[in-house]
């Protein structure tokens, strides 16, 4: 199969970091993952040179929304400010011509009946204006999570389709959060296709701690936990561009795609 395969790569030159990896594909976050502040462009051309210049060299942008986005909680005062963020972050990714804005699917409290974040989610999704298909990650910690365990995540994408724009809606599986998550990578690709019907993007990421164990550690490929041949069966099943989201500049990431590249 021809893999394509790229990197999240530091926001200020993405197009020179994908050249770097040769490579056609690059994530990055649009301003700061970890702030309320709202997306910034800090590429020197703004964000309507960044569009042009990928679009001129080929190289196809995806945006990492921000980690502290939680559009499931019922605590009004992340909710609220999570989904201004996200539609910001959204307009932003658009601006620039990317393929689709990723945001992990967050969680509840512990005293909370997971049916409200379900919903939560739909009201979401109705209340964003979804101009590129916006990517749902599953990740790999928490007992309160909305998109750690298949059935939550099934609980995720039923409520959505009663959404305006569901069909903007896609998923991003990434491996590392799934073996650390618990699901087995054996069956990942075909549970996560029976509950989505799609597989729109992979973070191809090797795990530096244990099945289920919740910790989000991403390792270099082969230097971590996961078994060589299920985890290229992961990337190669899912038939979906690949990112990975591994430790290191060009010359890892470099490895890693040959590493990949080899097993497939």
């Amino acid at each position: 199969m021809t893999l394509s395969i790229g990197a999240h790569v530091d926001q200020s030159d993405p197009v020179a970091e994908a050249q770097a990896r040769g490579t056609t594909l690059v994530q990055f976050f649009l301003g700061d993952p970890q702030g309320y502040k709202g997306p910034e462009f800090r590429y020197a051309g703004g964000a309507a040179g960044l569009r042009a210049d990928a679009e001129a060299a080929g190289v196809d942008l995806y945006v990492h929304a921000p980690y502290i986005v939680n559009v499931a909680t019922t605590n009004n005062r992340i909710r609220i400010p999570s989904r201004k963020l996200l539609q910001q972050h959204m307009d932003a990714a658009a601006e620039i011509g990317a393929k689709g804005l990723i945001v992990h699917g967050g969680h509840v409290n512990k005293s909370d009946d997971p049916a409200k974040g379900f919903d939560n989610w739909r009201k979401a999704i109705d209340a964003t204006d979804c101009k590129i298909p916006l990517l749902i990650e599953n990740t790999a910690g928490g007992d309160n999570a909305m998109a750690r365990h298949l059935d939550r995540i099934e609980g995720v994408w039923q409520a959505i389709q009663a959404a305006d724009g569901v069909e903007q809606v896609g998923f991003c599986l990434d491996t590392c959060h799934a073996w650390a998550g618990g699901i087995p990578l054996t069956e990942a690709v075909e549970r996560i296709h029976g509950i989505t019907g799609r597989i729109d993007l992979v973070h191809a990421n090797d795990s530096r701690d244990a099945f289920d164990s919740g910790a989000d550690r991403h390792a270099n490929f082969g230097a971590g936990q996961l078994d060589p041949d299920e985890f290229a069966a992961v990337v190669r099943d899912a038939g979906a561009p690949v990112i990975c989201e591994t430790p290191g500049g060009a010359d890892e990431h470099k490895a890693d795609f040959a590493w990949m590249r080899e097993r497939l």
